[in-house]
């Protein structure tokens, strides 16, 4: 087993158009689910797999980031920050935010994308990174039907044979999760200032380059936390899987008649009145549900009220 990798960066300037209305006024990745920011849960896995220094690629609100993680003391972890003026796109943001990092010739770092959570195993992509020299090497799950994503085909021993866009019927099942681990030199590659897709432009120009790119295929619970459904959906199964039936802060107020399941997450200073039933929703802070509602699979937003009687399914409200 090689040494463990210690430094990352974090790709958290995405504007999330497609979760809209959440990130009218918050980025995508400080949403909070499961009792969180989205952008906590991915810097407490990526410590407990061994990272020590950790640069938050911001650019969209990029002012509310260093107020809630600081210097990342309280986390466990350093972090730094590298603020995009203008949106650099995913190849971009990762040149600019490795200028933060001192990375010695031949050193690996991993890359999140933020609006990515996944339970595969970081140390073992490590492992499988290192044990084979690899320039880079992507987190790949498998899936059904791969037409609605672009599809990564390997070979035999994982080495990628190409990057391929949507298509209808793709040829491999084999999808981009949205994880990798690069070598410092092929960071190196990537031209400072200017905006380019990491998925688009360098992925295909370093395998034309012959650099030696893997995927490392581990189909772990993973989700792309790109709209309000799957956003909810992402809280529910952290909740089940952390926490059990809901996650309920202290200062929120409940009505002993009131049942709550399904992976709910209610936030502080909420109130849920008598006799409501919320399954696998998010009650943001402050919002009061009145007597009776019925909640499923819903996200209600911060101060917002749900009338008596109501019987909300799969609805954002109070936007």
């Amino acid at each position: 087993m090689k040494g463990a990798i210690e430094k990352a960066i974090l790709l958290v300037g995405g504007k999330g158009t497609r979760l809209a209305p959440f990130t009218n006024s918050t980025p995508k990745p400080m949403i909070r689910i499961a009792g969180a920011p989205v952008t906590e849960h991915q810097i407490l896995k990526a410590r407990a797999a061994g990272v020590k220094e950790i640069v938050l690629a911001t650019s969209y609100l990029a002012e509310v980031f260093q107020p809630y993680f600081g210097n990342g003391e309280k986390f466990g972890v350093s972090i730094k920050y590298a603020v995009e003026q203008e949106p650099l796109g995913t190849g971009g943001a990762i040149a600019n935010a490795a200028k933060a990092l001192s990375l010695k010739p031949n050193e690996s770092l991993f890359i999140f994308n933020g609006d990515v959570l996944s339970e595969h195993n970081l140390a073992a992509q490590s492992q499988f990174h290192q044990e084979l020299g690899a320039d880079a090497t992507l987190h790949l799950i498998e899936v059904v039907d791969a037409s609605s994503y672009g599809c990564v085909p390997i070979d035999r021993d994982g080495r990628v044979l190409d990057f391929l866009e949507k298509m209808p019927q793709p040829k491999a099942k084999t999808i981009n999760a949205g994880c990798y681990i690069f070598k410092s030199e092929i960071i190196e590659k990537l031209p400072h200032g200017e905006v380019i897709s990491i998925e688009r432009d360098a992925f295909p120009k370093w395998l034309s380059d012959d650099c030696k790119i893997y995927g490392y295929l581990d189909s772990s619970y993973w989700i792309d936390m790109g709209t309000p459904e799957t956003m909810v959906r992402a809280s529910r199964d952290l909740v089940r899987r952390n926490h059990g039936a809901a996650l309920i802060l202290p200062s929120a107020t409940i009505h002993p008649s009131a049942v709550i399941d399904g992976g709910s997450f209610i936030e502080a200073d909420s109130l849920i009145n008598s006799d409501v039933r919320i399954s696998g929703s998010i009650i943001a802070a402050g919002a009061i549900i009145e007597s009776g509602a019925i909640i499923e699979n819903s996200y209600i937003a911060s101060q917002s009220r749900v009338k008596k009687g109501s019987n909300l399914r799969e609805i954002i409200q109070g936007f």
